[in-house]
């Protein structure tokens, strides 16, 4: 079935729609491309069109490009030739609109190309209206117009780079191609890259009305005039020498060299931007193409776009009927429940908050409130949807408004006499088919489950905060926990927006059982006369969004101490971690309890903003003689990956796809490298053993590396080869 759609309108204007069926929102195929190459070429060759109109036929323009495609250019026996190949006929196809049948000497006869955006416009959404001559956008205040590609593992390779740098200038276009951010169409016109807003209902009209009135100066682009220059300068023009530079070094300040797409991004940019038009549009496939065939890039792709995809959209799902969620129970209405609630009423679902006092309960929803009003002064809330969606709130004490809820969310304090009796006390209160879901990070759900009459509907749901803003949740299904439950659990996270990771029950389930060790780690290495500084440091160059310090800073050292005190009395003599042990409770001694202190690993100011490690862990911990910074990685890296190795092999993860996004999503693992899995696969189980073996050696048993890893590097398999394609994608 077509995805563009021609006619020509009696005043002569091509109207090209593009409209994919069976999609919400449109995504380009290579099939759409030649459609669209197909179209112009039919306008541009018609003596009777005037102009060209490009627009969509959904609410929104594009999502962008459909990275299946881009999956699947790197097959065959010459992926990097098929690659470029393959960018630099999409190049052709945008040049086409570009000049528009132009005279290359008199830059006269080209016919005008309007681009109309009715919503959101993202990625090759964007590319192609900076083809055209001339962007209108919809005022529409739920449209979110950029270039996201980075935030994937790759950046705009179909023209985006080289049109945004030559609009606007290396310095202005830079945050619209690092940061990755979809934003308003007023900040976009405002930056100069759309031209006009218009009333929704106006939108084509205005496009057409552009098209016939249109001057032949008005469809050349600045680039393709005599005498062009770069705006803010280009490289080697005084002005432009210190962009460049200055842009080096922010780059490498915010990705500490880790993300190759980055460097890709500045380097198409940079010698782009030295040579003609068509030249650079080279250099761009050129890059793009290095970076499409980078493992970094192809493991990002994997896990935040297809696997990330494919767990929101129910891979994982047991064949269960629609198990959407109308009416939720939070029990505990303190920091989590009272986030639950908010992402649960923001996504239309009736709430009932409790808590043991009316006061708490109300101020677990004023969170809501607050979270609401920070959206109104930002215009990203409307008055009438904040009234909305704190009227499906209900704030209260009795366990009698549970009545008509299908699914309870408990978020009481971790203490399972607590748990056990808030669960009796909602069970009494809903129907007997009223699935029941305990949010805890530590406790085995499978013990909780005991407090319930109907163990087959019990599961966990482990939130991460702030639960506004992380977007995965760990779904735990303990063992006699039914497909009902875990269906349900997933409906309602797919409701709730976020991402759906099922693990099985175990110890700290599976992103605390990876996170703990890597905190451990960091500690375990101050206690051994590793400068703080190095610790830190060395986890951020190699992809980790906080050292291990600043994340128990953050998480607070008292829950650190009651973990490992638990953990201990649970394990006994097996417990391995009593060097850190020694240094958290002499943290906590010291009253340093974390950020909410004000003084923890780090020194903080009367506001609560971190200012630097804190001197006392020097004059404590002297320190000596100094570790490589690879070893120092090592040993934060492989803290994790052998503990996702391990919940692989016990069974509690059962799909590696979970595993890699979780890790990513969960925890912040490394992003440049897919996640643990993808990691291991990118160096090989072979060398994966032969640096446990040597961390072994030198650190204790904890590197050890696990037999399905052995097994692995003996017969030379990947996880993603020996996993797929039953359970990868």
């Amino acid at each position: 079935m077509a995805e563009f759609h021609y006619e020509v309108d009696a005043d002569g204007v091509a109207i090209i729609t593009w409209d994919v069926p069976g999609k919400s929102m449109n995504v380009m195929s290579l099939e759409g491309f030649g459609e669209l190459d197909a179209h112009v070429d039919t306008a541009l060759g018609d003596a009777g069109v005037k102009g060209i109109v490009i627009t969509s036929g959904k609410k929104d323009f594009a999502g962008g490009m459909d990275l299946n495609v881009l999956a699947g250019m790197r097959q065959g026996e010459d992926p990097a030739r098929a690659i470029f190949d393959g960018i630099m006929n999409i190049h052709r196809i945008l040049r086409k609109i570009e000049r528009a049948g132009m005279d290359p000497k008199t830059l006269k006869g080209s016919k005008p190309v309007a681009a109309a955006l009715p919503g959101t416009a993202a990625g090759i959404g964007l590319e192609i209206p900076l083809a055209c001559h001339r962007i209108f956008a919809a005022d529409n205040p739920k449209a979110r117009l950029g270039l996201p590609e980075i935030m994937v593992g790759i950046f705009p390779g179909a023209g985006g780079t080289t049109r945004l740098v030559r609009k606007l200038g290396a310095m202005a276009a830079a945050p619209f191609l690092l940061e990755g951010k979809l934003q308003e169409p007023k900040k976009l016109k405002a930056a100069g890259i759309i031209d006009e807003i218009v009333p929704p209902e106006e939108l084509l009209q205005r496009a057409k009305d552009w098209v016939l009135s249109a001057k032949d100066a008005d469809i050349v682009k600045p680039w393709d005039q005599k005498g062009y220059k770069m705006p803010g300068g280009a490289p080697y023009h005084p002005a432009g020498f210190m962009t460049f530079v200055g842009a080096n070094a922010m780059v490498n300040g915010k990705t500490m060299g880790v993300y190759p797409a980055a460097h890709a991004l500045l380097s198409a940019v940079y010698e782009g931007a030295l040579v003609p038009f068509d030249t650079a549009l080279r250099i761009e496939a050129r890059w793009f193409t290095n970076i499409l065939m980078n493992p970094s890039s192809s493991a990002m792709i994997r896990s935040l776009f297809l696997n990330k995809e494919a767990l929101e959209k129910g891979a994982v799902r047991p064949n269960q009927p629609d198990q959407s969620v109308r009416k939720v129970g939070i029990l505990g209405a303190g920091m989590m429940g009272a986030g639950i609630a908010y992402v649960s009423a923001n996504a239309g679902i009736e709430v009932i908050l409790i808590d043991a006092n009316q006061e708490a309960a109300e101020k677990g929803k004023a969170h809501s409130e607050s979270l609401l009003d920070k959206g109104v002064s930002r215009k990203k809330v409307t008055a009438e949807k904040k009234a909305e969606v704190l009227a499906r709130i209900t704030a209260t004490t009795d366990y009698a408004a549970l009545s008509g809820c299908d699914l309870i969310v408990e978020a009481v304090f971790e203490d399972p006499k607590v748990k056990a009796d808030v669960t009796a006390r909602a069970e009494a209160a809903v129907a007997e088919d009223c699935i029941f879901a305990t949010n805890t990070s530590t406790l085995p759900i499978s013990e909780l489950a005991k407090a319930s009459t109907r163990s087959d509907q019990f599961i966990g749901i482990h939130f991460f905060s702030p639960v506004d803003k992380m977007m995965l949740v760990e779904i735990i299904r303990g063992k006699q926990s039914g497909d009902r439950a875990v269906a349900k659990a997933l409906d309602f996270v797919r409701q709730i927006r976020k991402t759906p990771i099922v693990v099985n029950d175990a110890r700290f389930f599976y992103a605390n059982r990876c996170i703990i060790p890597y905190i451990n780690e960091g500690v375990r290495m101050v206690k051994e006369g590793v400068r703080p500084g190095l610790v830190e440091n060395a986890a951020k160059l190699v992809g980790m969004p906080v050292g291990p310090l600043q994340l128990v800073d953050e998480t607070s050292i008292d829950l650190g101490v009651k973990i490992a005190k638990a953990t201990r009395a649970a394990m006994g003599d097996a417990y391995p971690d009593a060097a850190v042990d020694e240094v958290l409770f002499w943290m906590a001694d010291q009253g340093r309890l974390g950020r909410k202190a004000k003084a923890g690993f780090y020194t903080y100011d009367d506001t609560g903003r971190r200012e630097a490690l804190w001197q006392g862990l020097l004059d404590k911990y002297k320190p000596g003689d100094q570790p490589e910074l690879t070893e120092v990685q090592h040993r934060l890296l492989f803290a994790q990956v052998l503990e996702a190795v391990r919940a692989l092999e016990d069974g509690v993860l059962t799909d590696i796809r979970e595993g890699d996004v979780g890790a990513i999503l969960g925890w912040g693992f490394a992003p440049w490298s897919g996640g643990p899995f993808s990691w291991l696969d990118m160096i090989g189980a072979a060398r994966a053993v032969e640096l446990c073996e040597g961390l072994e050696a030198r650190h204790g048993a904890r590197f050890s590396a696990p037999q399905l890893l052995r097994d692995m590097a003996e017969k030379g398999e990947g996880f993603y080869t020996r996993f797929a394609p039953a359970q990868a994608a």
